[in-house]
């Protein structure tokens, strides 16, 4: 796989990621369908790649006054314990159920997208 394919995979990935609209439903379509790369792979290369990416969201966010610190702690630790649960049950499970979860998940959020467009 080019290099160059890579930073441009990265590159879509990383545009609605620091938007705050979920990197990881771009990334990791793209990472197996275009680059190829195991589900597992994808999933991890798309964790690690969410670090950098969301400390400079956060960042902006913070600049242009979008962010509302009073119930942060109320989110970030259910997040924290759930990443941590979802992290195990990851690396247990097989890749083909992996991909076919992140498969549903993906035609159930373009549903609720598609739902919530027709009645705006």
């Amino acid at each position: 796989m080019s290099f160059y394919l890579y930073v441009l995979l990265g590159f879509l990935g990383g545009i609605p990621a620091g938007m705050g609209m979920g990197g990881g439903t771009v990334t990791i379509p793209l990472l197996l369908l275009v680059g190829n790369v195991p589900q597992k792979i994808a999933q991890c290369a798309n964790l690690f790649s969410f670090l950098p990416m969301s400390l400079f969201a956060l960042k902006t966010h913070a600049e242009n006054g979008l962010l509302q610190t009073r119930s942060i702690l109320w989110v970030a630790l259910p997040a924290l314990a759930f990443s941590a649960l979802g992290a195990f049950l990851a690396s247990t499970a097989s890749a083909l159920l992996l991909r076919k979860g992140f498969g549903i998940f993906l035609i159930g959020l373009s549903l609720f997208g598609f739902y919530r467009a027709k009645n705006a």
